[in-house]
């Protein structure tokens, strides 16, 4: 495993695989992330994320500054569970995102590449549509090897 570094990103884990919601302050990012929760996914970290390298995948943690806490606008700080999980997907929030998309871009997190989508969180249904962003275009790992990223 190799050194940690923490990116300014929101993130759950659905179904083991983590979701990186990125975006400017005030974007959505806690709010879509509270809908996925709601869902059934579990938090990995609001507005920071520990990244690590493990196993040729990137892993996800909480920061633990700010482990298990989430900022619910016009509510307060609350503390929720947490987990680890690899990073299979970075939605990247904007207004302005493409309205159809064929294929998932590719970042690069700690130099692997990662599927990323433009995503607008304020068009109805965006916890479902995250899913299915997740489902469609997420990473899909192998447990089975050690692992390493299976063919989606």
């Amino acid at each position: 495993m190799t050194g940690t570094t923490v990116r300014q990103a929101t993130c759950v884990a659905i179904a083991g695989r983590a979701v990186l919601l990125e975006g400017p302050p005030g974007c959505g990012k806690s709010t879509l992330a509270l809908k996925l929760i709601d869902r059934g996914a579990t938090l990995v970290g609001d507005d920071g994320v520990a990244l690590s390298l493990a196993n040729g995948r990137v892993m996800a943690a909480p920061v633990e500054t700010i482990r298990g806490l989430v900022e619910v606008r016009n509510v307060g700080v609350l503390e929720m569970p947490v987990c680890a999980a690899p990073v299979a997907l970075v939605l990247r929030l904007a207004s302005d995102a493409p309205r159809f998309v064929e294929q998932a871009e590719s970042t690069r997190l700690l130099d692997q590449p990662v599927p990323q989508l433009w995503f607008d969180p304020e068009i109805p249904a965006a916890a479902i549509r995250a899913e299915l962003a997740l489902a469609r275009h997420g990473i899909v790992f192998d447990l089975h090897t050690a692992g390493k990223p299976a063919h989606n």
